[in-house]
Formats: structure tokens, C-alpha cells, sequence
């Protein structure tokens, strides 16, 4: 304001000057005052529409200046408000300042629809973060509940992630700082795999098996594969991915294999020499007699029946275990089964001079058995008794009704098993070292009787035991029915 009333009196005293000047030149036939009047007045009449003119123009542009200062201040949300933006100043504009008004409404304009398509783009961009946030998020929770322990390592053998079951096997404690890889596995291996993949050229993978050290002291077996991983931003190196599968379970049961093969071949090896050692004899001549000959064609039959008894077990084992053996259940009273297994055995036991004591319980003991299953387990453990007992011992078939249960023991006075035997004496092929020289046997008959009675008939096969006392093996089956 103060600057438009100084420009105001500018051309006052300029129109003054100006007719004082055009005076004081004048031809002198009129007084100076008269001249000077005159030249006001026509400096005045002339001058004034321009002079307007320009105070017009000043002005506007003052207006478009003052728009112009307010419309920088705009922040980019206000130009999504039109209610937020100044107005443009109105009025008739002149020529020089018409197109320069034109040229500014056309810029807002193309700003508003810039910003406009600019905010719409960054709706979508955070509409797209959000939904990639989620999507790693629903992928790292996924991660940390897989039961195989996952790591991974930068470029400069630093841990990235570890899952849950990783940081339960390296026992990994939570933190946001920076950590070596190389602070918690401590298998060579492992870091050496890591380490090959991680600087290789070319895209890698590789699975091998380790053996590893649990938190509770135990060694597992576990099937590792590791395969580089590209970083974003790491042009200097490659990060590494290991996921840990237990194989555990699959080592112990190739184990078990080998040593089930291992046992079987050895059991087989017994017999055969046995039928090859006097098959040869017989060849050579050796038995000049009659007699000769007979007793070594009945030790050439009892091997090859051991044999045969063993290679029945065996494939009994492999049905039961394979499930392919064809089971027929029916009702069927338990004592009478339990009978005609005693009736088997009972020339064995009086060989060995063993009394063999039957003790049936008056009950009707219905059990829903194959019967023929039924009575091969129970042959097992009375012919298993007869052959641990000494001579003049008692072998005792017991049976009972306990607690809704259906059960039959087998107790004996024979030599008795250790703890340590009580718990082996049921796997395939173990016999008591201690006893091997008492008895011949193939270590089949207990097991087969207890994958008769467990997986089977969902029975329990239990077995109690003291040195130099005896044993007590006890079946427990469901009952189908007492009848009195």
C-alpha cells in the first residue's frame, strides 16, 4: 500500500514539471501563470488515459503477483480441495496480462491433473506395499512353522533368519543385532556346504547327510540341502538357504535292516554248514554203517528243519510287519486255545523232565482272535520257557479275567533274564548271551509272538524277571464276552 501511494504521486508532479517547463519556453504574449495553466491542463488532458493505463496494469500485475505468492504456498493435498486453492483475481485484464492469466490457470490446471494422476499412482504403489507386507508376512509365518530348521546367511556369513526349529536345534536366542553364523553351528560340514553354494559362480544346490549334536545331548541324522541366494543389493556376494530335514527315523531303520540282514544271514549260516558238513561226509564215505548213516541223515533233517522254522518266522515277521497277512478274527474261548498250545508242547517239557502246570481260569474267556495266530504265540512262549528252564523245573499256563481284560501268563523256574535282557528280548534276533549254549533258537519266537499280540489284536506282551528265579510273560487282550 505504501509503495502504490508513493507511485501515486508520481505523475502529479511529473504533469506539474512538465507544464512548467512548456511555461517557461513559452512566445511571452501571454503571462507566465496563463501559460503554465494552459500547459497543465493540456498536459494533464493528454496524459491522463495513459497514465491510467498504467496504474491499471500495475495494479493487475501486483494482483497476479500476490496470486502467484499465495498459490506457492499450496501444499500438494490442497490441490486435491479446489475449496483450498486462492481464486484467481477477477476483473476485465488488460492485453499484456490476458494471455500471461490464461497461461497461469492452464498451468494449475495441468498441475492439478498431474498431482491428481501423481496421488493416484501412489495410492496404488502403497496399495501394492501393503499387500506385498502381507504376503511376506504370511511367508515368514509359514517359515517359522515349518518343523524342518530352516537358516539363512548373507554374503559375509552373518544369520538372517532362523525358524523356530532352527533356533531350537542351535539353540539360537532371539536378537536384532548382527550375529555369525559360525556362533551356533559348529558342524563343519554344514558350514563348509554353506560356504561352497554361497561363492560359487553358478546357481548351486546341494544336499548331503550329517550327523548333528541336539540340545538334549543326542546325535540326529539329518538331509541338508543349501542353495545360493541372491540378495537385493549385494553385487559383492551371495547369501545362502539351508533347510534341515530329520532322517533320523529313516538311519535307525536302515540300521536295523542291516543288522536284521546281518542276524539272518547268520542264522541261516548255522544250519546250512551243519547239512553241508555232513552231506559231505556222507559223500566221502564216512558212514560205513547203517547206523552211521541214520544219525547223520537226522542231524541233515534237524537243521533242515531249524532252517525251515526259521525261514517261516521270517516270513511270518515280514507279513505281519507288511500288513499283508490275512487275518481272520472270530470269538473264540481263550482256553481252549490256551489247551491245545500246552497239549504241543507237553512232549518237549517231558523230555527235558519240566512238569507243566495248566491253571484255567473256570471262566469263559471269549477273545476276538485269529486262532490260529493266537496259538502260534502262545506255542512261542511255553516252547521258549521249556528251553530256559532246567531240568526239574515247572512251567505254569495261567489264565484270568482282570479289570474287563482277558489274560494268560507263561511263569517258568528257569534261569531268568537281567534288566538289561528284559528290555532286548523282544528284538528281532537278540538272544542272552549268557544262555546261547542252553538252548538252540533262531531269537524269532518273541517277536513274532508279541507282533502277533500288539499289532494284531491290540494286546500287551509284558515280561517280569529276576536271575536265577524264572520268568513271567503275561498277554493282556480285550474280552469279547464272559459267559459264566
Amino acid at each position: 500500500m505504501a509503495n502504490e501511494l508513493k507511485i501515486s504521486w508520481i505523475w502529479p508532479l511529473f504533469a506539474l514539471g512538465v507544464a512548467a517547463g512548456v511555461a517557461w519556453l513559452g512566445d511571452g504574449s501571454s503571462s507566465w501563470p496563463a501559460r503554465f495553466g494552459l500547459a497543465a491542463v493540456g498536459v494533464l488532458t493528454a496524459g491522463g488515459p495513459a497514465w491510467a493505463c498504467w496504474r491499471r496494469s500495475l495494479a493487475q500485475q501486483q494482483s497476479v503477483r500476490r496470486w502467484l505468492q499465495q498459490f506457492h504456498r499450496l501444499e500438494t493435498r490442497d490441490f486435491q480441495d479446489a475449496a483450498s486453492e486462492p481464486s484467481p483475481p477477477a476483473g476485465n485484464w488488460s492485453k499484456p496480462w490476458h494471455g500471461a492469466m490464461d497461461d497461469l490457470l492452464r498451468l494449475r490446471a495441468q498441475l492439478s491433473e498431474q498431482l491428481a494422476e501423481a496421488e493416484h499412482a501412489r495410492a496404488a504403489l502403497e496399495l501394492r506395499a501393503r499387500r506385498a507386507s502381507e504376503q511376506a508376512e504370511r511367508a515368514l509365518g509359514i517359515l517359522r512353522s515349518l518343523p524342518e530348521p530352516v537358516i539363512a546367511v548373507d554374503a559375509y556369513d552373518a544369520l538372517l533368519l532362523a525358524n523356530a526349529s532352527a533356533e531350537q536345534l542351535f539353540a539360537i536366542e532371539p536378537s536384532n543385532g548382527r550375529r555369525a553364523i559360525t556362533d551356533f553351528v559348529r558342524s563343519e560340514p554344514l558350514l563348509a556346504s554353506l560356504n561352497e553354494v554361497r561363492r560359487h559362480q553358478a546357481p548351486m544346490s546341494r544336499t548331503q547327510e550329517l550327523e548333528l549334536d541336539a540340545p538334549d545331548g543326542t546325535r540326529r541324522w539329518f538331509s541338508v540341502t543349501t542353495n545360493a541366494m541372491v540378495s537385493d543389493g549385494a553385487a559383492d556376494g551371495r547369501g545362502a538357504v539351508a533347510v534341515l530335514r530329520d532322517i533320523s527315523a529313516r538311519k535307525a531303520n536302515q540300521r536295523q535292516n542291516a543288522e536284521f540282514v546281518s542276524a539272518a544271514s547268520h542264522e541261516m549260516k548255522t544250519p546250512l554248514a551243519g547239512i553241508k558238513a555232513y552231506v559231505e561226509l556222507l559223500a566221502d564215505g564216512d558212514a560205513e554203517d547203517e547206523e552211521t548213516r541214520e544219525e547223520f541223515l537226522d542231524v541233515i533233517n534237524g537243521q533242515a528243519d531249524r532252517l525251515q522254522r526259521l525261514i517261516d518266522n521270517l516270513l511270518n515277521i515280514a507279513r505281519i510287519e507288511a500288513g499283508v497277512v490275512k487275518v481272520s478274527k472270530q470269538s473264540q474261548p481263550l482256553n481252549e486255545i490256551l489247551s491245545e498250545a500246552h497239549r504241543v508242547v507237553q512232549p518237549a517239557a517231558e523230555a527235558k523232565q519240566i512238569r507243566l502246570v495248566h491253571d484255567l481260569s473256570p471262566l469263559y474267556l471269549g477273545v476276538l482272535v485269529d486262532r490260529d495266530m493266537m496259538l502260534q504265540a502262545a506255542i512261542n512262549l511255553l516252547s521258549n520257557a521249556v528251553k530256559y528252564t532246567p531240568p526239574g523245573g515247572q512251567v505254569t499256563l495261567r489264565s484270568r479275567l482282570l479289570d474287563g481284560e482277558v489274560s494268560f501268563e507263561v511263569q517258568d523256574t528257569g534261569v531268568g533274564l537281567s534288566p538289561e535282557d528284559c528290555q532286548r528280548v523282544f528284538d528281532k534276533f537278540y538272544r542272552v548271551d549268557k544262555d546261547k549254549q542252553m538252548a538252540q533258537g533262531t531269537g524269532l519266537g518273541l517277536p513274532l509272538a508279541k507282533y502277533i499280540v500288539e499289532d494284531v489284536h491290540n494286546g500287551r506282551l509284558s515280561v517280569e524277571s529276576r536271575l536265577g528265579e524264572g520268568s513271567t510273560f503275561q498277554i493282556r487282550l480285550p474280552g469279547a464276552g464272559q459267559l459264566g
